[in-house]
């Protein structure tokens, strides 16, 4: 149960920490941005079309690459219950036949 914690806020932390950095601002629009209130604009913003759509295109796949990573993780994370479950199940049986026999139930 405590693995399940570990790898759940381990999970949680590089999904923040991708996030925070996608989400970053970056430096050259803070020069944008100064330029625009000085009232001097560059060629700079004349192109900036461009770039901005391909940021958010770069985003956008961020996002997908993430939520198809969390699926994977998470269909990893329920396989893994799933054999242990069947694991505990079987070790259940194995010690009634024991048991059986102990008591000769069964021969």
């Amino acid at each position: 149960m405590s693995e399940n914690r570990g790898s759940r806020r381990s999970l949680h932390r590089i999904l923040v920490a991708t996030i925070t950095i996608l989400l970053h601002p970056h430096s050259g629009v803070a020069d944008d941005l100064s330029a625009h209130k000085n009232g001097t604009t560059t060629d700079k913003h004349a192109n900036s079309g461009g770039s901005t759509g391909v940021e958010v295109v770069g985003i956008l796949l961020a996002v997908v690459a993430i939520v198809v990573l969390s699926i994977f993780l998470f269909k990893m994370w329920q396989k893994k219950k799933r054999e242990e479950q069947h694991a505990r199940l079987l070790r259940l049986f194995e010690e009634d036949d024991e048991l059986e026999l102990e008591l000769g139930l069964r021969d």
